[in-house]
Parts: structure tokens; C-alpha cells; sequence
């Protein structure tokens, strides 16, 4: 990409039963996204087609071989068809093997074009993990295709809203394992981990907060050892060597000093705190951010809404949020990456 140009982004459809094709054809019926990227469909025309019938939007699709081919004006959608769809087989809001396959199908291609520098970065609309393993996908979600597609063992997730970023220590474990895997090793890979995520995205010597377990930290021991034991000891290890961590700071406020600018970033240590932190802040704007990857990758942070799937319900913010986002990052990401 020239410094002259906008990012090429990439677009996965998401699952073709679920309001992905809906918020995508909402989005890229916005001429702002057409401001600051170049963006390219991938997925199924005729499921594109009957998402802009839903949605009552007029727009061309200009099926495409290559995102070089594309004509990036607003009013035209260039996507890159893949025939992974029977349209009389399709049923909207529904769990399917075929849609499991197709989503599955447009996240490879996404890679590929990603791997190739044809695209600078790409967003996903979201899939079904119950139709992924209709179709025997041997993945779960996204987080764990893209490191299996890619190699990676341990993909970095971070969300943006407004000014607060999060990442996370732990994920898709009960609250009980999660806490087993706080260990002061743990905290101390994360924390690197986490400045080199900030140094990619444009951002140096980045300050990250590490937030509390328990009530008020522990209160030294008083409500909780693992303050005391593990976390601190992790940060203090990281200090040592140049990160710019501190903590643990209580989770009642982290997320607003942060917010509000004080940090760069807060390591929260579970799943659920760090998810309603962002999503109080502003849920439609929530947008996660895989890290560690060699491209980059942004997605909105929803479910395929199968209740609301083909009534033209679903909102797009989140998914436009996800198009700029991936804009925004991709040519300092890029240049970090040749660094």
C-alpha cells in the first residue's frame, strides 16, 4: 500500500443464514466507509442480492476475480463470489452445515488474499459456532480458525472503544480455570505480548494497566492471595524490563481511567471483565482486534442474531465501526510488520 492510498479491507460475509450479508449491505451503503478504504467483499452474490432486497438498498455488485479489479465507489459492491450457497437450500436464522462450510470458505480467503498483500487488512461479520460444526469445521470460532489457519498458537484479542483498549489474559475458560491460569509467567508473557500489539498498531512505550481479581486488589492479601502471589509478581517482572505496566489496579476503575486516558491499555485477566467493560461503554461500537497474527484482523464483537436474521433488523455500527477500525491500523500495522 502506498502512503498515498486507501487500505484495500476485506470483508468475510459471515454466516449466510445470519444478518451478516444485512449489516454488510448496510455498511458499504455508507459513502464514509468508501472515505477512508478500499473495501472488498467476500461471499455470495446472490445471498448479497437478497440482503440488499431485505434491507431496501439499491446497489450494484461487481463480481470480481481479484480485489485489484475492484472499483471502490460508493453505490458499488465489489465482492469476490464463491458458489458455496444453494440459494433454494438457504434458510435464514437457521443452523446449516452449508453456511457453516460458506463462512468458514470466506475467512481462507480472506487469509490468502491477507498472506498475498492483495489486502491490507480485513474485517468479519460473524458466524455460528453450531453451524460450523454442522459442517465439521474444526474450529470453534474465529479466534481459533485464524491461529489454526495461520500457525499461530495463541492469538492476541483486543477490543476498541472510543479511546479504551482491552486485552485479555484468558478467554473461553470457566471463571475457576481462569483463574488457575493467572499465574505471574502468564502476566509477564502478556504484558510483552501486549507492547508489541501497541507498537504494531502506531502506538510506542505504550502504558498497560493490569486490572485486579478481587475486591480492591486483594487489599494485600486480604480478599485474595492472587494479587499478592501472581499478578504483581508478573508485573513487577515486566517493569524490570522496560514495559511500561503497572498495577494491579482495582477493576471497579481501571476501565474508566483508562477510558479517560490514563492508560494506553488494560490487560483485564477473564472473559466477562473485560466484555462488560467495553460493551457498558458502548456495545455497538465495541470492536475486537486479533493481535499476533501476520495481517490484521478486526471484527464486530456480536452473534449472527438468528432471531432477526432477514427482517432487515439488524443495525450496522458495530460493522462499519469494524471497517474503519481495520483502516485506521492497517498502514501502521503494515509498516510495523517490514520494521
Amino acid at each position: 500500500m502506498k502512503t498515498n492510498e486507501k487500505p484495500v479491507i476485506a470483508i468475510s460475509m459471515g454466516d449466510p443464514a445470519g444478518i451478516g450479508p444485512e449489516i454488510i449491505a448496510k455498511a458499504l451503503s455508507k459513502s464514509e466507509i468508501y472515505d477512508v478504504c478500499r473495501p472488498v467483499l467476500v461471499g455470495h452474490k446472490e445471498v448479497m442480492s437478497q440482503a440488499l432486497s431485505i434491507t431496501g438498498l439499491s446497489r450494484k455488485l461487481n463480481p470480481i476475480a481479484t480485489p485489484s479489479e475492484g472499483e471502490f465507489t460508493s453505490g458499488i459492491i465489489d465482492i469476490i463470489h464463491l458458489d458455496n450457497v444453494d440459494m433454494e437450500e438457504l434458510k435464514m436464522g437457521e443452523v446449516q452445515g452449508m453456511c457453516g462450510q460458506a463462512a468458514f470458505d470466506y475467512i481462507q480467503t480472506c487469509i490468502e488474499f491477507a498472506n498475498e498483500g492483495v489486502v491490507d487488512a480485513f474485517a468479519t461479520a460473524p458466524i455460528n459456532k453450531e453451524s460450523l460444526k454442522a459442517a465439521n469445521v474444526p474450529y470453534i470460532g474465529h479466534t481459533e480458525m485464524l491461529a489454526g489457519l495461520t500457525g499461530v498458537e495463541d492469538p492476541l484479542t483486543m477490543f476498541e472503544v472510543r479511546s479504551l483498549r482491552i486485552f485479555f489474559l484468558t478467554r473461553h475458560l470457566s471463571l475457576k480455570e481462569a483463574i488457575g491460569q493467572m499465574t505471574k509467567e502468564r502476566v509477564h508473557d502478556y504484558l510483552k505480548r501486549c507492547t508489541k500489539a501497541l507498537h504494531r498498531l502506531g502506538i510506542e512505550n505504550g502504558t498497560i494497566a493490569v486490572a485486579g481479581l478481587n475486591p480492591h486488589s486483594g487489599e494485600n492479601g486480604l480478599f485474595g492471595r492472587e494479587e499478592v502471589d501472581e499478578i504483581a509478581p508478573g508485573i513487577e517482572k515486566a517493569r524490570k524490563e522496560g514495559i511500561n505496566a503497572f498495577g494491579p489496579v482495582p477493576a471497579d476503575s481501571v476501565f474508566y481511567q483508562a477510558l479517560n486516558g490514563k492508560y494506553d491499555a488494560v490487560l483485564s485477566l477473564y472473559h466477562d471483565q473485560g466484555h462488560i467493560a467495553a460493551k457498558m461503554t458502548d456495545f455497538e461500537r465495541t470492536i475486537s482486534i486479533t493481535n499476533g497474527l501476520p495481517f490484521l484482523r478486526t471484527s464486530v464483537d456480536h452473534g449472527t442474531a438468528f432471531d432477526i436474521a432477514g427482517k432487515g433488523l439488524a443495525g450496522s455500527v458495530s460493522m462499519e465501526e469494524a471497517i474503519k477500525l481495520a483502516a485506521k491500523y492497517a498502514e501502521k500495522f503494515r509498516a510495523a510488520q517490514k520494521a
